[in-house]
This record gives structure tokens, C-alpha cells and sequence, in this order.
């Protein structure tokens, strides 16, 4: 009996390896906008942060979107633009004691084995709770570049003058900071609001660039913005991934045949951001539509969503914006006895183009609503996973690492190896994966239940046994956008 119950343990941990695939994004975005920082002191901030990063790293996430820049303000010192409000409670007021969130963030990340992705919202001058602007702010120094709407201030996205002074602040951002990826959300001219009008239709009529109606006009002003900003990424640091997430709905099928069967709002109608063209023309390197709702909403259905982004949005690597808070409110309609995490679970598995998905929002997962995070920590996200690959930044890998061998310390075996010799920055290895088998057991590195570490340091602290058992380490090294090695094995008695 013993036997046949051990055989079904191994069966079950061998179905559960392969039910999970080694490559996909797992992110979540931590927020500033909505206040949960404010009033807190440093030491509370970090606090906060290390425990949602433990939290989620237990959850099995390999990526962070952390939102720096929310009303043309920082999370970091800036000579571009002040301290934010949502840090020290006053704009343009430094920390006490001073310290640098952003980096503090990225050596968090990087120690956990996460990616950091940069947020920031490009065109956002003033949040509706903002009352007092610092004096160095681009809204009191340049008035004119800005239009007032619905409480907000928006750069207006019509002036190149504005798109160079945001692409300067991206730039001082790649140039200063080793982020994993810039990324932004799905705001970009402002959501409608009733009764209010942009206030730049003389602005069209005066220069509409050929443009014969004002929607066209609009996109185009946002289409250069996107394309000199992958630009100017890219000419910094060719690696680092530059990502948006996008209102759930491109367009519905009632204003265009190939639109989705909805009847929401619409990124290319109503927040003049052609997605797609974005996605298609190679601008960004990878796509998450915030798709917010449940299965079954009845203008904006989550299976419809997935499906027509699936279907639409392959050209680059695809992942999903999930609501946990939602997800774990609303009954599956198939099985009212469960929420719906396992429902849209099933859902991605079927979508050839989903590579991945990113919590909203991260404390939210952390605290585990409907056991949110418990599921993905023991079933679906279980395993580690690395990032996609992204070939069209580069699609070669490292060379293996070398020297893998084990050193005693005081604070026990440890296991150190060399990093392989590079001459450009896509050769480099940037972090490492560490593999253990068991003695027998067959060497596949496609399987994901056999990482134990993936990380930026060496060495790795390794677990000791009796001295007696084998085991057979890799490693293998990964470059700046994951692309892997070789393995380099080592046989050792732990």
C-alpha cells in the first residue's frame, strides 16, 4: 500500500510539473496613486514593500510593475521633475531621512530573483486629490503646454515640445536606474467625462497635420509619442522591455467589424491609443490589456476579451491584466460553488498567445482574497517560471557559466560558479538559473519543478542533508532579455 500511495505522490508532482509552463510572466503592479504610502515613514515604506515582496514571491511572481512617476512627479530624486506627493505627502519635498525608492525597489527585486519594471503615466499632470503643485512642476513653469479637464491636468499630447520633455524623463530613468522594463498604463488622452470637452479643437484646426477629422489627428499625436518613446529606449539600453497595458477593450464590433463583441469603452475611440498598430508595428515589446471583468459582464465579458486579444494581439508577447479582488468576487456561471480564478485559469492555458498575466493590484494578491494567492502559490504558480523570451531584442544566449563548484562556509555549502566571458551587452549574463536532480533521475531543463533558485547573486546557499546524498546541480546563465544557456552540471554529496 505504502508503495502504491508513494507511486501516486510522484504521479501527482510529475502531472503538476507538467502542467506548468517554464516560461511565463507573473506580475504584479504596486501603486502609489491610491495613497498607501502616504503618511508612512521610511522605515514603514520598506516594511511594507519587503512584505509584499516575500508575499508574492511565495506566490510565485517573477516580475514587479512599480509606479514611480504618477503626476509628472518621482519616486526617485529627479532634476526633471519633484518628489511626489504620494511619497513624502508634499510635492516637491525629498524624504526624511533621504533615500531613493526606485533603487531601493530594483536591488529588492533583483535580490528575490524579480524583474522591476519602471511605471510611469506619461501624460498625466495633476490627479483630481493634487490641490498644490511644487514650483519647479511642468505645470506651473509651463502652463501653456497643459489643458485642464475633469480635475485633471494633461500635458497635451499635440505638442512635440511634450513628447521630448517626457522622453527626457524616460531617458533619465533607462540612462540612471538598471530597470528590466519601462512600462505604462492605459492613460493617454483622458477618459470621457460628461460634459467636458478637450480643449484643443482650434489646436486641430490650426495645424491638423492632413488629418481631416480631430479622432484621427488625436491617435496620430499619441502614435509618434509611443514610437519616440520605444525609440529612445532602446538607443539607451536595447534590453530593456518597454510594456503597456491598455484599457480592456480596443474597439467594439458595432464600430468595427473586426472589434470585439462588446459595448464599453474603447482605447482607439475614446483614449485615442491605437493599440494595435503599436503592437503590430513592433513599437512596444510587450502588451497587457487591463481585462478587469468577470466571465459573464454583460458588455465586457472576460472570455470574449481573452479570445479577441488572442486572436489580435500575437505579434508580441501577451499578457493578461487580472482583478483579483473581482475574479474572487463573482461565482464561475459554470460552477457556482467556485469564484473564478479557476475558470480564467483554464482560459489562458487555452490561448495559444497568452504568455503571461499581471495582478491588480499587488497588495490586493497579497492579501489573499477567496485564498487567491494560496492557489497560485500551491498549484498554479508552484514551480518557478522565467520570463518569454523576446527574440526581436535578441535571440541569442549566453554562454554557460563555468567553474560550478561547491565551497564550504561558515554559513554551510555554498555553491559558486564564473561567469561566462562576454564582448556585448547580449552575451553578458545578467542573472543564472540553478536545476537539482535527484541520483537516476534524468537531466530536463524544460522542467520547471526541478528550479530552485533563479537569481542575480552567486553564490547560492544550498541545502545539506547527511554528506551522503547525490545530487546533480546545474547552472545555466540568462542574458539581459532571458534568453538561456547550456547547463553547466556538477555532481555533488549533500
Amino acid at each position: 500500500m505504502k508503495k502504491i500511495i508513494l507511486a501516486l505522490i510522484m504521479m501527482l508532482a510529475v502531472w503538476q510539473a507538467q502542467a506548468q509552463v517554464k516560461r511565463e510572466f507573473r506580475g504584479a503592479w504596486i501603486q502609489n496613486v491610491n495613497g498607501q504610502f502616504q503618511g508612512l515613514s521610511r522605515d514603514q515604506i520598506q516594511r511594507t514593500l519587503t512584505y509584499q515582496l516575500d508575499e508574492l514571491q511565495k506566490d510565485g511572481v517573477n516580475a514587479i510593475i512599480f509606479q514611480v512617476r504618477t503626476e509628472c512627479d518621482a519616486f526617485y530624486p529627479s532634476k526633471l521633475e519633484p518628489w511626489s506627493k504620494f511619497l513624502t505627502g508634499q510635492q516637491g519635498k525629498a524624504p526624511v531621512p533621504y533615500w531613493d525608492p526606485l533603487q531601493w525597489m530594483i536591488e529588492a527585486c533583483h535580490k528575490r530573483g524579480m524583474e522591476l519594471h519602471a511605471w510611469i503615466n506619461p501624460f498625466r499632470a495633476k490627479t483630481k486629490t493634487t490641490n498644490v503643485l511644487a514650483n519647479d512642476h511642468v505645470a506651473i513653469t509651463h502652463p501653456q503646454n497643459v489643458f485642464a479637464y475633469d480635475g485633471l491636468y494633461i500635458l497635451n499630447p499635440a505638442l512635440q515640445e511634450n513628447r521630448d520633455y517626457i522622453c527626457r524623463v524616460i531617458s533619465d530613468i533607462v540612462s540612471r536606474y538598471d530597470i528590466d522594463g519601462l512600462h505604462m498604463d492605459d492613460y493617454f488622452y483622458p477618459y470621457p467625462a460628461p460634459g467636458q470637452v478637450i480643449p484643443d479643437e482650434a489646436q486641430f484646426r490650426c495645424d491638423p497635420h492632413g488629418f481631416g477629422n480631430i479622432g484621427d489627428w488625436r491617435r496620430d499625436n499619441v502614435d509618434v509619442f509611443i514610437k519616440q518613446a520605444s525609440e529612445t529606449i532602446h538607443r539607451l539600453k536595447p534590453w530593456v522591455k518597454f510594456g503597456i497595458s491598455p484599457f480592456g477593450i480596443y474597439r467594439n464590433k458595432r464600430n468595427d467589424p473586426n472589434g470585439s463583441d462588446t459595448k464599453g469603452l474603447q482605447n482607439y475611440d475614446d483614449l485615442y491609443a491605437d493599440v494595435l498598430k503599436w503592437v503590430n508595428n513592433g513599437w512596444i515589446d510587450y502588451c497587457v490589456p487591463q481585462l478587469y471583468w468577470q466571465i459573464g459582464h454583460p458588455t465586457a465579458d472576460y472570455a470574449t476579451l481573452i479570445n479577441w486579444w488572442n486572436r489580435h494581439a500575437a505579434n508580441r508577447p501577451l499578457y493578461i491584466g487580472e482583478d483579483v479582488e473581482r475574479t474572487v468576487k463573482y461565482a464561475d456561471p459554470k460552477n457556482p460553488q467556485s469564484h473564478q480564478l479557476p475558470a480564467k485559469h483554464r482560459l489562458h492555458k487555452q490561448m495559444r498567445n497568452v504568455k503571461g498575466s499581471v495582478l491588480w493590484y499587488a497588495k490586493v494578491a497579497v492579501d489573499n482574497p477567496g485564498n487567491y494567492g494560496t492557489v497560485l502559490r500551491e498549484d498554479y504558480w508552484r514551480y518557478p517560471a522565467l520570463t518569454p523570451e523576446m527574440p526581436f531584442l535578441d535571440n541569442k544566449a549566453p554562454k554557460a557559466p563555468k567553474k560550478v563548484k561547491m565551497v564550504w562556509t561558515i554559513d554551510g555549502p555554498m555553491l559558486f560558479w564564473k561567469a561566462p566571458k562576454a564582448k556585448k551587452w547580449g552575451e553578458e549574463a545578467n542573472k543564472y538559473v540553478v536545476y537539482r536532480f535527484v541520483k537516476g533521475e534524468r537531466v530536463n531543463l524544460e522542467d520547471p519543478s526541478k528550479i530552485v533558485k533563479v537569481t542575480y547573486d552567486i553564490p547560492v546557499k544550498l541545502p545539506y542533508v547527511d554528506g551522503k546524498t547525490q545530487y546533480t546541480y546545474v547552472v545555466t546563465a540568462l542574458d539581459r532579455v532571458g534568453n538561456e544557456s547550456k547547463g553547466t552540471k556538477k555532481k555533488l554529496k549533500l
